[in-house]
């Protein structure tokens, strides 16, 4: 009675609306449903661990081979060879370089092992009234790269010809035929070649390639950029301004260069005509037609003093090498020109080649013309042809500009008889210029720059620990390193491109496995429920849908 009073009270709970008494089922949590809860439970979390133990073993069995493998591809050791031809403004020189590449990283030897070099004479830009022998030219420069590279190399050794200011001297039509000459030569050398690897490069691009074999051999290139070293450069056409600076300047004057994972800031600059050979040309013919103010006084004794060459010496018009058109108008100051040297005149005179054109600065500082040109911070190389007139006079590596200015005055105010017994193995044509050398560089460093006559923070060298101070080294460097970054992006990258079998096995592996936990999670025991029925009065066991 009890029973069927409960059953009523729950057939009048669940009465609807239509009066229909629908059978109700509810479940009942008996000890009998827990054993099947539990079984059920543990059939589950069995698969759990299984498929988790398949997964974890493909992952392993990948990253094993990452490792194995991946570091066996990375650590191979291969050999490589690079050219660069620097197309100078007085010469061309072949660079040949042998280097190794491992870890997917390149490993330089700029000694007598990897670097081999040769040049001839003259310039490119000689050639500019023969355009076809300037790649003729060439010739023997190409012969010297074959012999210092195996045969079976040739086709995957890149060249490049890179000219500099003798070229950018020229008109644009002449540099072009002069080009396309070489390119023809290149293109049949057996190197690897592209048109455009045959370029003039700016200024701006020779001084950074300078400041990056600089602080390369320096070793502070891929390092903090304040603890690198400035650089610069006085070649024959051209001088090159480069360092690290945090002023903001110009976007015309600012180069970036990022090397590892640090970006450099530079100032860098070059300053066409301002090299020592045009430089002295310029003087010549400043001086022949009266443009310099310091011998307005001279002339109106009837004379023209020329401060920059010793005493004693004789102008010969061949020497002057004035331009054609200068010839007839001051062909009558050639008769009046005489040898005066003195080397505060003539280093007055330099400067004012310098600062012309100082008047149209524009910008908040200018050092040099109108040329725009921070204030220089930190430690500087002085190369080239400084490097050249501190040897001639035989002057150290640090502080030369006071040792240079009592050098210059003495040797200026030397007798030219004495000069020529003293230095009888120079060639008269160079010996002639060291006087404005001296001159120039102490007006350019110290009058112009503001490098102190004591400042021992610029050092005059043409090798760093042994690494020679060359432009092209450094275009090397920076092209041979993007070129691997873009092979070799990173050695994950490197392993997924490779076409090892041992890689497609592992691929394989790795999806029947994947394949294998995906089929184990699909079969697994049903899980059970117990129920009670009140309409038939006893418990039932039933499939729990899952979907």
């Amino acid at each position: 009675m009890r029973r069927s009073n409960a059953r009523t009270r729950v057939y009048s709970k669940a009465r609807t609306h239509n009066g229909m008494d629908p059978i109700k089922l509810q479940v009942r949590p008996t000890s009998r449903s827990n054993l099947f809860s539990r079984n059920s439970n543990s059939k589950h979390t069995k698969s759990k661990l299984l498929i988790f133990a398949l997964i974890s073993i493909s992952f392993a069995l990948l990253l094993c081979y990452l490792l194995v493998f991946g570091k066996s591809s990375r650590s191979s050791v291969k050999r490589k060879y690079g050219i660069v031809i620097d197309g100078g403004s007085t010469g061309t020189r072949i660079h040949v370089f042998e280097y190794r590449v491992e870890n997917g990283r390149p490993v330089y030897d700029f000694g007598t092992d990897g670097l081999a070099t040769m040049r001839v004479n003259p310039g490119l830009s000689a050639f500019a009234e023969d355009p076809d022998g300037a790649g003729r030219s060439l010739t023997e420069l190409l012969e010297f790269g074959k012999g210092r590279i195996p045969r079976g190399r040739w086709g995957e050794t890149e060249i490049r010809l890179m000219a500099t200011a003798g070229l950018r001297l020229l008109e644009s039509e002449l540099q072009q035929r002069i080009l396309e000459s070489c390119r023809q030569v290149l293109q049949s050398s057996g190197f690897k070649f592209r048109n455009e690897w045959a370029s003039i490069i700016t200024g701006s691009d020779e001084g950074l390639y300078a400041w990056v074999v600089a602080n390369y051999a320096l070793g502070t290139l891929g390092g903090d950029p304040l603890q690198t070293t400035g650089i610069i450069e006085l070649g024959g056409a051209s001088a090159q301004v480069t360092f690290v600076s945090s002023e903001s300047m110009p976007p015309e004057f600012s180069r970036t260069v990022r090397f590892g994972n640090i970006t450099y800031n530079l100032y860098s600059h070059s300053f066409l005509h301002f090299g020592q050979n045009v430089a002295f040309d310029s003087f010549k013919e400043a001086l022949i037609s009266s443009d310099l103010n310091l011998v307005t006084e001279s002339l109106q004794k009837g004379t023209l003093l020329d401060p920059c060459t010793p005493k004693g010496y004789s102008h010969n018009v061949e020497l002057l090498k004035l331009s054609p058109g200068s010839m007839e108008d001051k062909s009558k100051y050639l008769a009046t020109l005489q040898s005066n040297g003195n080397f505060s005149e003539c280093r007055s005179a330099a400067l004012m080649l310098l600062q012309k054109g100082k008047e149209k600065c524009s910008y908040q500082s200018c050092y040099i013309g109108s040329t725009f040109i921070p204030k220089l911070r930190g430690k500087f190389l002085a190369t080239e042809n400084f490097f050249y007139t501190s040897r001639f006079f035989g002057l150290g590596r640090k502080a030369f500009l006071s040792e240079l200015m009592m050098a210059g005055q003495q040797f200026c105010g030397e007798d030219w008889s004495k000069l020529k017994k003293k230095y009888h193995s120079r060639n008269e044509e160079d010996l002639l210029r060291y006087c404005f050398s001296a001159a120039y560089i102490v007006a350019l460093l110290h009058d112009s720059l503001g490098v102190s006559l004591d400042d021992k923070g610029i050092e005059v060298v043409n090798h760093a620990r042994n690494i020679p101070l060359d432009w092209a080294l450094g275009a090397f460097i920076l092209q041979s390193t993007a070129e691997l970054d873009q092979e070799h992006p990173d050695w994950m990258a490197n392993i997924v491109g490779d076409e090892s079998p041992t890689l497609l096995s592992v691929i394989a592996i790795f999806v029947i496995l994947m394949f294998a936990a995906w089929s184990v999670s699909k079969w697994r025991k049903p899980q059970l429920k117990t129920i009670y029925d009140l309409e038939k009065g006893r418990y039932i066991v039933t499939r729990v849908n899952r979907y």
